[in-house]
């Protein structure tokens, strides 16, 4: 009777197995190298501004201050930092796309061809949409916020914000801006996976109007006009959003037809 062998398992210090692992980190590694090396070219190329840079992005708050009036550096460095910091931020945004892509291209061999053909639009209108909430911010609720906060402002009171303070304010705004014009598309991604239906989001549509006023008065200043120009936008996307499911997005029945085709009766 011949004996049945074992087979012997594998020595978990093989570099052949090690091999896909390594690759990844590696391409991982050479993705996020290139897309640095683009952050820095910008940056390099805009340096030579950043004067100009930051006082664009002071502008806003210029016009709402006293004739005279300029901003403080209650820092050693503020000067030469915080116009760094902003025109680093600047090239960010400017490479954004070119990073994105990177990491496009990184995880698009993992995805099937349903994923992909979602994932492309999907990451070209959320550019396009934050860039989008970063202009109504800095066109709009800038120019009103400061000038509301500026009339308030007692004769008696200097008012003349810190630029390192400007430049964190100015942060948290574009981000949470930029962030809420991007609602429809979340809205849009979450029925496309079958996870909201039309129905669905109408049901949870007075949640979301209660959420977007607690949010504004979390990333907003203290005062009623920032919160409502947040709020409002917020609310007016999310029903974008469900106008855009109710048009082109999937049904409560397609999507339950998709979560039977996932998970089959055994």
């Amino acid at each position: 009777m011949a004996t049945q062998t074992t087979p012997e398992l594998e020595a978990p210090d093989d570099p052949a197995n090690e091999q896909p692992l390594v690759s990844h980190l590696v391409e991982l590694r050479n993705r996020m190298v290139r897309a640095s090396l683009a952050v820095l070219v910008v940056f390099a190329c805009l340096s030579p501004f950043m004067k100009q840079i930051f006082d664009f992005l002071s502008q806003p708050l210029m016009v709402a201050l006293p004739q005279g009036v300029k901003l403080l550096a209650t820092g050693v460095v503020a000067p030469f930092m915080v116009p760094l910091k902003v025109t680093l931020f600047v090239a960010f945004l400017i490479a954004l796309p070119y990073v994105l892509y990177q990491m496009w291209a990184y995880i698009a061999p993992a995805l099937y061809r349903r994923e992909k053909r979602l994932a492309l639009p999907i990451l070209v209108s959320s550019i396009c949409m934050f860039a989008l909430g970063m202009a109504y911010c800095y066109f709009i609720v800038f120019r009103m916020v400061f000038q509301f906060i500026a009339g308030f402002s007692p004769d008696s009171v200097n008012f003349a914000p810190d630029i390192d303070s400007y430049f964190s304010f100015v942060l948290t705004m574009f981000v949470a801006f930029g962030l809420t014009f991007e609602v429809p598309i979340v809205v849009v991604v979450l029925n496309r996976v079958g996870f909201a239906s039309y129905e669905k989001l109408v049901q949870v549509r007075p949640f979301v109007i209660v959420g977007a006023f607690v949010l504004a008065a979390i990333f907003t200043p203290p005062d009623v006009l920032s919160q409502l120009l947040l709020a409002l936008p917020l609310v007016l996307l999310f029903q974008v959003g469900i106008w855009l499911v109710r048009f082109f997005g999937k049904s409560q029945e397609d999507i339950d037809e998709m979560k039977e085709k996932e998970d089959p009766e055994e």
